[in-house]
């Protein structure tokens, strides 16, 4: 079947590899991303759910993330760490991805129909949404924190497919920086490309679109 929606995630793919945010989180706040990792499965074992889980479906809010991971950090590091500075410090290493911006654009003005499909933050969307043209090119955006679910779990594919006006899955092709989530809308039955690097990804997703139309 041919394709006729693409849907995108957000960080990772149309942004600045993530892992630099985190790395500048860690330089700014002295806390290792070792140390985070470990503080996050500490606060999962004694609350029996992920506590960046919880933040990305909305059910606790930055604060209180923030409040729980320093909380947690304290033992381990010798000191309570500053966390409040978090999504400032984030967002400004956080850079717009012009060369996948433009491919998603072309790919509206070419006739695609154009969804996003994100794992946010609550309070983040006034930031993420100033970085990128979303309502230009997206018809949708289905962000996890505010339909109290997350990819990789099916739910969220099946809410967007939904809402797109219950599409196909085969009609769809997916893009995501995380192999799990690209993983679980192949399990749907979409096309998916795993994002790993700009020109890797761009190549793939043009031979999908045209091996779609032939």
């Amino acid at each position: 079947m041919s394709v006729e929606v693409v849907i995108s995630d957000f960080g990772g793919v149309l942004t600045s590899p993530l892992v630099e945010s985190f790395a500048s989180v860690q330089d700014d706040t002295g806390v290792p991303m070792e140390e985070l990792g470990k503080a996050m499965a500490r606060i999962e074992a004694e609350d029996g759910a992920h506590p960046l889980f919880e933040l990305e479906t909305g059910r606790i809010a930055e604060v209180d993330f923030l409040a729980k991971l320093a909380d947690a950090l304290e033992p381990a590091i010798g000191h309570r760490p500053e966390m409040h500075r978090f999504a400032e410090i984030y967002f400004e290493a956080l850079n717009p991805n012009p060369e996948m911006i433009a491919l998603m654009r072309e790919l509206k003005h070419s006739g695609y129909r154009m969804a996003m499909l994100t794992n946010n933050v609550r309070e983040w969307e006034p930031r993420w949404r100033s970085m990128l043209p979303v309502d230009e090119i997206f018809e949708l955006v289905v962000d996890s924190a505010f339909v109290g679910m997350r990819k990789p779990d099916a739910e969220i594919f099946e809410l967007t497919l939904e809402r797109l006006g219950g599409v196909s899955p085969a009609s769809c092709l997916f893009v995501d920086d995380i192999e799990a989530n690209v993983e679980a809308a192949r399990a749907l039955g979409m096309q998916a490309v795993h994002f790993r690097h700009q020109e890797q990804a761009i190549t793939e997703i043009r031979e999908a679109l045209a091996n779609g139309l032939s």
